[in-house]
């Protein structure tokens, strides 16, 4: 028994006017994005258009055609993501079930993921001098599993240990664009957002939200 061959994939459609060429560039885009749920690099996207086309001005011109929609382009590192709106949030949590998509972060899996942010490459011995006391590998672990973490170059000394950095699953996780966009923590201070060391933290997934605050995790 034969197959149909597959149909050949033409990027460059040059038997489109330019207005309808363009605005099927922008439709493989959003396609790609919305299959996607992580971001996605420009050098990816630029594989589904014509060579030469503009994939930023593509993104530009779909992010307007988007405008009136319950979703949104959101810029992660170096690529895309395709969300919704944070003020669709409460709908969705009201009508779809996505506790399993919940980070159900606790008080100690948010300070320790702070302090990697913040201090990142870091390793379980530079966490434990952050903290005082020795952060657990289950702790580490469901850190990995949700994808917020993954592990960063080895550190230069005797039994060389894995660091850890923080992921652009993080990035998105937390609606930062990029590292540079965490807060200042002397600004966060100044401002009084900042918790002493001794207090604990309660704040949950809001304290990510409100600065990555490091706390030392609680026994």
């Amino acid at each position: 028994m034969t197959t149909d061959p597959a149909p050949r994939f033409d990027r460059d459609l040059p038997d489109l006017p330019p207005e309808l060429r363009w605005r099927e560039w922008m439709r493989r885009i959003e396609a790609v994005l919305f299959a996607s749920s992580q971001p996605v690099a420009r050098a990816d996207l630029a594989r589904v258009v014509g060579q030469g086309a503009s994939v930023d001005l593509l993104i530009e011109d779909l992010r307007a055609d988007l405008e009136p929609r319950p979703y949104e382009i959101a810029t992660v590192a170096n690529g895309w993501l395709l969300r919704t709106r944070p003020a669709y949030a409460p709908v969705i949590r009201a009508a779809a079930d996505i506790g399993d998509q919940a980070l159900a972060l606790g008080d100690q899996d948010v300070a320790v993921l702070a302090a990697i942010a913040y201090h990142q490459p870091v390793s379980r011995d530079g966490l434990r001098e952050i903290f005082g006391r020795d952060i657990s590998r289950d702790l580490i672990g469901r850190l990995s599993a949700r994808g917020l973490i993954a592990p960063g170059p080895r550190e230069p000394r005797r039994g060389a240990p894995y660091t850890f950095v923080t992921t652009d699953a993080f990035l998105a996780a937390f609606d930062l664009t990029s590292l540079a966009d965490l807060p200042d923590p002397e600004q966060l201070q100044d401002a009084g957002l900042e918790q002493a060391p001794s207090e604990p933290a309660d704040r949950g997934d809001d304290a990510l939200r409100q600065g990555l605050l490091v706390q030392p995790p609680s026994d």
